[in-house]
C-alpha cells in the first residue's frame, strides 16, 4: 500500500503530463504483480468495490469526532478522502497489534478482501486499516474505495505510461483493453516481453478514434496549427455538419453488439434501443442523438440526450419518449475488412453502401455539405438548417483514419458561442486545489415578470485565469449577504454587484429551472468590472434564443 500511496502523492504534485507518465511507468517497472495491476485499475477507474460507499466513510469518522466539526472541516477542504485522512482520530482503547499501528495488508490483499466483503464487513475493514496507516496511506485507501482519484490522470494517460514502459504503441493497448480484467497479468507479461500479445476477447472491440483540430485561419502572427483557408476547396476537403450529440463508436461482430464513447467507455447498457437496431458486422464512427418521438430521425435538443446518459437502467417510458439513434460519420471496419488505412473518399463510399445495407431505423448517414469556396462555407456555418447543428467538420478527401489528433487532415469549425451579460448571485467553494477559493459561480439575468428580480440561468466554474479567480473570490468574501453551508449569497442589485460575460453553446427548455431554460456548456468569457448590474441582460433576451 505504501508504494501506491507514494505514487498518488507524487502524481497530485506533478503538473506536467510527461512527468506523470514517467512516474507511472517507473511504478509499473518496480512493483510486482498483482500490485501494479490493481494500482492501474484504480487509476483507470476500472475497480468496482461495492462493499464501501462514501456515506459509510462519513459515518465512520462521525463515530469518532464531532459531526459538526467534521462538517466544517469537510466544507473547508472540499474533498472527502483528503478531509478524513487529515482528521482521522485513532482509537486509544485498541491495543497495539489489534488494529492500531498494525501493519496494513498490501494493496492487492486489501482489494481482494473488500471485493469479498459484505456491506457490513467492508466499512470495518476500512476502519482498521485507517488506524494502521499514516495520513498519506489513509488518503490513498479512501481514494481507492470511493473511486474518485482526481489526480489529473486520465485512462488514456495511464495507457500511454504502459506503452512507454513496454515500448509498445498505445493504440495496440487500446484495442485489447476491453477484453482485459484487473490485475492485467497477461498485459504485463506481454509488455515485459515474456509472452505474446493478448488476443482480444471481444468480437466487437473498441478502436481508438480520430480527432480534429479547431479551425484557425492564417493571420499576420501565424499559429502552427492554422490553415490557409484558400486551400479549403471542394476538391481537397469534404464538409459535413457537426451534430450536437456525443461522439460514439458502434461495433458489432459475431453475437456481440457494443457502443463505446470516444474515450472507450462501454455505454451499451444505457442504449438498448440502439443496440437492438444494430444488425451489421463492422464498426462505424458517428454521433449519438435522440430523435423526436414519431419523427423520421428529427434531432431533439441535447438536453433530451442528457436524459439518457449515465444511467444503469433505462425505463420503457424513457425509451419511448427519448428514442436514440446513430448518425454515421465514418466507417472503420466493414465486415472482416479494416478500412482505416483507406482514404476518406473511399471510406465515405463504403459508409454510404454500409448504411444502405444495414437498413436500420437506428442508423443513418451524416449528409455532406456542398460548397463552392471558403466564403460559401462561412455562410452555411452561420445559418445551419437545424438547431441541433453546432458547426462544420472539414475532412481531407485523402485522409486516412489515424488515431489521436493529427495535424492537417481534419478540422472542426464550431459556430461562435452565444454571449450574455449576467449578474453573479451565488458562489460555492471548489474542490482539490481550489478548495480555498469560491470558484463555482451561479449567475442570473433580470426578469420583468418578477418585478425586476434576478433569476438564475446557469452555473460556471471555468473560463477565468488564476489571477481573475482571486479577484472574484475577494469580491465574494467582501459582498456576502447570506451563507448556506459552503455556499454564499452575494450582493446583487441594480446598482451594486458583479457582471460576468458568459459564453454558452445553446439553450434548451427546462422545467427543472425557475427560469425555464438550461444553458449548454456555460463558461465565464470575461469579467465586466466596467458594467453596472442594472445593464445586464434580461430573461426575455435568452428566451428569444430558444429553438422553436
Amino acid at each position: 500500500m505504501t508504494p501506491f500511496a507514494g505514487l498518488l502523492d507524487r502524481l497530485v504534485l506533478t503538473p506536467q503530463r510527461n512527468g506523470k507518465i514517467r512516474l507511472m511507468a517507473d511504478f509499473f517497472r518496480t512493483q510486482p504483480d498483482p500490485e501494479r495491476g490493481y494500482a492501474l485499475a484504480a487509476i483507470t477507474r476500472d475497480l468496482d468495490i461495492a462493499s464501501v460507499k462514501p456515506a459509510m466513510i462519513r459515518a465512520l469518522v462521525e463515530e469518532r469526532m464531532d459531526p459538526v466539526l467534521f462538517g466544517y472541516s469537510y466544507d473547508y477542504v472540499g474533498d472527502l478522502a483528503e478531509t478524513v485522512s487529515l482528521v482521522w482520530p485513532e482509537r486509544a482503547d485498541v491495543p497495539i497489534g489489534e488494529g492500531r499501528n498494525r501493519p496494513p495488508p498490501s494493496l492487492a490483499e486489501m482489494i481482494e478482501m473488500l471485493q469479498n466483503a459484505s456491506r457490513k464487513e467492508g466499512p470495518r475493514l476500512v476502519e482498521a486499516w485507517l488506524d494502521a496507516l499514516d495520513a498519506s496511506g489513509r488518503y490513498a485507501l479512501l481514494k481507492l474505495v470511493t473511486g474518485g482519484l482526481r489526480i489529473g490522470v486520465s485512462a488514456r494517460l495511464a495507457k500511454q505510461a504502459l506503452a512507454d514502459f513496454g515500448g509498445k504503441n498505445v493504440n495496440a493497448i487500446e484495442e485489447i483493453w476491453h477484453g482485459l480484467e484487473p490485475p492485467y497479468l497477461e498485459l504485463f507479461q506481454w509488455l515485459e516481453g515474456r509472452s505474446e500479445k493478448p488476443a482480444s476477447k471481444l468480437d466487437a472491440p473498441f478502436r481508438p478514434v480520430m480527432l480534429a483540430h479547431p479551425l484557425m485561419e492564417k493571420s499576420e502572427r501565424d499559429d502552427p496549427d492554422a490553415i490557409d483557408t484558400a486551400t479549403i476547396t471542394p476538391d481537397t476537403f469534404a464538409a459535413e455538419w457537426k451534430w450536437d450529440g456525443i461522439r460514439i463508436q458502434a461495433a458489432a461482430g459475431g453475437s456481440e453488439r457494443r457502443l463505446y464513447s470516444r474515450t472507450g467507455d462501454d455505454i451499451s447498457h444505457a442504449f438498448p434501443d440502439v443496440l437492438g437496431g444494430i444488425d451489421f458486422d463492422g464498426a462505424v464512427d458517428g454521433e449519438l442523438l435522440v430523435m423526436r418521438p414519431g419523427s423520421d430521425r428529427d434531432v431533439a435538443p441535447f438536453g433530451d440526450l442528457q436524459q439518457r446518459l449515465n444511467r444503469k437502467t433505462v425505463s420503457k417510458r424513457l425509451l419511448d419518449t427519448h428514442p436514440a439513434f446513430i448518425r454515421a460519420y465514418d466507417i472503420l471496419q466493414d465486415g472482416e475488412t479494416d478500412v482505416r488505412a483507406a482514404p476518406f473518399e473511399e471510406r465515405r463510399k463504403r459508409l454510404e453502401d454500409f448504411v444502405r445495407r444495414a437498413g436500420s431505423s437506428r442508423l443513418d448517414l451524416s449528409p455532406l455539405v456542398p460548397f463552392e469556396d471558403f466564403d460559401d462555407l462561412a455562410l452555411k456555418r452561420a445559418a445551419p438548417p437545424d438547431d441541433a447543428i453546432e458547426g462544420l467538420m472539414l475532412k481531407r478527401w485523402d485522409s486516412v483514419y489515424q488515431t489521436g489528433r493529427p495535424k492537417g487532415p481534419w478540422f472542426k469549425w464550431k459556430r461562435d458561442p452565444f454571449l450574455v451579460d449576467a449578474v453573479l448571485m451565488y458562489a460555492q467553494r471548489g474542490h482539490g486545489k481550489r478548495s480555498s477559493f469560491y470558484s463555482d459561480f451561479t449567475f442570473g439575468v433580470w426578469s420583468e415578470e418578477d418585478q425586476g428580480a434576478l433569476v438564475p440561468v446557469g452555473k460556471a466554474y471555468f473560463g477565468f485565469t488564476d489571477e481573475e479567480l482571486k479577484q472574484i473570490d475577494k469580491f465574494v468574501r467582501d459582498n456576502t449577504v447570506e451563507r448556506f453551508g459552503p455556499v454564499r449569497s452575494v450582493r446583487a442589485e441594480t446598482g451594486h454587484g458583479l457582471v460576468l460575460e458568459v459564453a454558452f453553446e445553446g439553450l434548451n427548455r427546462s422545467a427543472r429551472h425557475k427560469s425555464g431554460i438550461a444553458m449548454r456548456f456555460p463558461r465565464v468569457n470575461r469579467i465586466r468590472w466596467d458594467k453596472p448590474p442594472g445593464e445586464a441582460d434580461r430573461l426575455e433576451t435568452l428566451k428569444a434564443l430558444l429553438p422553436a
